[in-house]
C-alpha cells in the first residue's frame, strides 16, 4: 500500500469513526427543530416552577406564583422542548398536526400560588431521558385586546 492510499485510508477511517460520535443526541438535534422561543420568564413577580415529586416521564404538575398586585390569565397551550448539546429544541409531537388545546382562560389572581397538572402523554409520548422544559404563556390581561404575553418556562429532568 502507498503512503497515499495509506494516508486515504486513515482519513477515511477517522470519519467513519467520527461520525458515530454523538450517538442519538446528533441525530435527535439533526431532526427536531430548534425553539423559537428566545426569552422566558420575563415578568416579574410572577414565576412557573416544577413542583417537586410529581415528574413522570408522561406528566408533571407547575406550581404558579403570582406575587403582583394584577390578575393574570392562562390557558390549557403547553409547549415541551429539550435540550440537546446547550439549545433547545422543541419535542415533536407523537399524533401529527391534527391537534388542538382548549380556548379557555384561567386567573392566576394576584398574590396567589396555585398548581397545574399536566399529561403529555396523549400528545408527546412518554418522554426519554434527558433535560427538558415546559413551556406556558401568561397574559397580563388589562382588558379585552389590551394585554402583554410572556412565555412562563420550568426546567426538568428525566432520569
Amino acid at each position: 500500500m502507498s503512503r497515499s492510499d495509506f494516508s486515504q485510508f486513515c482519513l477515511a477511517l477517522s470519519l467513519l469513526l467520527l461520525s458515530g460520535c454523538g450517538g442519538a443526541h446528533h441525530s435527535e438535534a439533526a431532526d427536531w427543530e430548534r425553539s423559537q422561543i428566545e426569552t422566558v420568564n420575563s415578568i416579574d413577580g410572577v414565576t412557573m416552577k416544577a413542583k417537586e415529586g410529581t415528574l413522570s416521564s408522561t406528566g408533571l404538575t407547575v406550581t404558579f406564583e403570582n406575587s403582583t398586585d394584577k390578575q393574570m390569565i392562562y390557558g390549557e397551550y403547553f409547549l415541551l422542548e429539550k435540550n440537546i448539546n446547550g439549545s433547545w429544541y422543541e419535542v415533536p409531537v407523537s399524533i401529527g398536526d391534527n391537534y388542538g388545546f382548549d380556548a379557555i382562560g384561567y386567573r392566576l389572581d394576584s398574590t396567589t400560588v396555585l398548581d397545574w397538572p399536566v399529561d403529555w402523554e396523549w400528545l408527546y409520548g412518554s418522554l426519554d431521558s434527558g433535560h427538558y422544559r415546559i413551556i406556558k404563556n401568561i397574559l397580563d390581561f388589562r382588558q379585552p385586546g389590551d394585554y402583554d404575553k410572556y412565555d412562563l418556562a420550568a426546567e426538568f429532568t428525566i432520569e
